[in-house]
């Protein structure tokens, strides 16, 4: 997995910028971003992918209880090989993070 660092929040006078790790899909193992849709319940989700596709996505049980997915949040999506219009949702990223991506040019 590849992490970016150095992503700091509001800076206080007097105290060191606060890091957060930033994961990006790994291209090998055919991770892509991905946008949640629609909600179809039974822990599945229309997810807009970003190679166009609409995929309806399953979330994977290592996060199920783990995270909470909303519509609008951006996820990490690893497309299934035998059947192209379903995916596999394995990472949520958080607003800081979603604000860190856009302002590097990943979204």
């Amino acid at each position: 997995m590849r992490y970016l660092a150095n992503f700091s929040n509001k800076k206080k006078p007097g105290e060191e910028p606060a890091i957060v790790r930033v994961r990006l899909p790994n291209k090998r193992n055919n991770e892509m971003f991905g946008s949640a849709d629609l909600m179809l319940g039974a822990n599945h989700i229309r997810v807009r992918c970003f190679d166009g596709i609409t995929r309806v996505g399953r979330i994977k049980g290592k996060i199920k209880k783990r995270v909470w997915i909303r519509e609008g949040d951006v996820l990490i999506v690893i497309p299934w090989s035998f059947q192209d219009e379903k995916c596999d949702i394995i990472y949520r990223y958080t607003q800081p993070q979603v604000e860190w991506l856009r302002k590097n040019g990943y979204l």
